[in-house]
């Protein structure tokens, strides 16, 4: 088939790669053949979690990818992404009488994990499954980077902004147990997209006009901020607020005479506040922003927190890191790498097929309310294995 193809479907085989690299990214960065029990608590890593073993009634319990591909082989597993800090579970006091394959000694329990709902198969704040067979509305699910659990757009509780320009989210749930993150969203967190009268238009706020404007007014004359007009208040209630004109330009000689002891105590000062509901977006470089002294830090460790001023605890730096340590290619990727781009093709093509037909075989079992019984994944497999065959004897002839 691949052969038959014109130039232009050969050219797209790098947008094709792209894409099967990004699926298989967040497996790339664990280890998938040895268990990671013997590594303590992972900073992150790929944990699935076995409803075969841990159902839903039972304690909440986590297995790394390695596990999940030798000790429950053919169990029903779910992918729970990536969890920070995590230890693996497989074979503890949890499993009962199952054991490890890979890592038979371990403790009862591991008491610095963290567990949620997504290791019983539910999500969000609405308790759902995923997939959910009752729910007709396509809805973008988004990860909060603090709790870890996923949420409905629909149910973040803010404009959500396009999926290509997604950051990192905090629910509002977590950015009420760590308060002080809402003084940084009013200043370097994404914009809020708010309605402006009654106009049916949206616009975003542009505040870095206003602080300019606003720094030029103090330079001329004090004033109090009882003498503030209502517009003024309402622009500094609801948006963000961005560097001022001074930071932007300032002099190197300046910057390296002003000494700030606490960055969150100085965007205090500036008055700047934003509405304290919904989840918030943030740029990626946001960490960087953070306060780093002694009482901030004593603040992030109070609200468990602290892990947001480690660059490398990131979603993205384990998606990276994975693609470059020895175990982080995935298999396909480094047999694909070996291959021509004809080749190359006819392997993401028939990824792509055989991805379509599991999902039409599967969503059309549950509309059916069939069971999913292994004679019948036999047959799919059969039917699947017979088209290629036909389709390799067209391409002969």
């Amino acid at each position: 088939m691949a052969a038959n193809k014109g130039d232009s479907d050969i050219d797209d085989i790098l947008t094709s790669e792209e894409e099967l690299e990004k699926a298989l990214c967040v497996l790339a960065g664990s280890d998938p053949d040895n268990c990671s029990y013997s590594k303590g608590y992972v900073k992150r890593q790929a944990v699935f979690a076995c409803n075969t073993c841990t159902p839903n009634d039972a304690e909440p319990a986590g297995v790394c990818l390695a596990c999940a591909n030798k000790c429950h082989d053919g169990h029903d597993i779910f992918e729970l992404y990536t969890k920070r800090n995590f230890r693996c579970d497989c074979g503890n006091r949890k499993f009962g009488g199952f054991h490890c394959q890979l890592n038979p000694v371990k403790e009862e329990e591991n008491v610095r994990n963290r567990y949620n709902h997504n290791f019983s198969g539910f999500y969000c704040t609405c308790h759902r499954p995923y997939p959910d067979t009752d729910d007709q509305d396509e809805d973008e699910m988004i990860q909060c980077i603090i709790c870890e659990d996923w949420l409905h757009s629909r149910h973040l509780g803010c404009p959500v902004v396009e999926p290509e320009e997604l950051q990192e989210m905090v629910c509002e749930a977590c950015m009420n147990k760590a308060p002080f993150l809402w003084t940084y969203a009013a200043h370097i967190a994404v914009p809020p997209v708010i309605q402006v009268g009654d106009a049916e238009e949206e616009v975003e706020v542009d505040i870095e006009g206003e602080d300019r404007e606003a720094g030029q007014r103090k330079d001329e004359e004090p004033s109090s901020s009882d003498e503030r007009t209502e517009p003024e208040e309402a622009v500094n209630r609801s948006s963000p607020g961005k560097r001022t004109h001074e930071e932007m330009t300032g002099s190197p000689a300046m910057a390296t005479t002003k000494i700030v002891e606490c960055k969150l105590k100085e965007l205090q000062a500036r008055g700047l506040e934003r509405l304290r509901q919904g989840a918030v977006f943030w740029p990626y470089s946001w960490r960087a922003e953070l306060c780093t002294c002694t009482s901030c830090k004593r603040a992030y460790v109070a609200a468990e927190v602290q892990f947001l001023l480690d660059q490398s605890d990131t979603i993205l730096a384990y998606e990276k890191r994975g693609l470059h340590e020895p175990f982080g290619q995935h298999p396909l990727m480094a047999l694909m790498n070996s291959m021509d781009r004809v080749q190359q093709l006819e392997v993401i093509y028939g990824f792509n097929e055989l991805t379509t037909s599991i999902s039409e075989f599967l969503e059309q079992c549950a509309s059916e309310g069939k069971t999913v019984t292994v004679e019948a994944v036999h047959q799919l497999f059969e039917e699947l294995q017979a088209r290629k065959r036909r389709r390799t004897s067209d391409g002969n002839q």
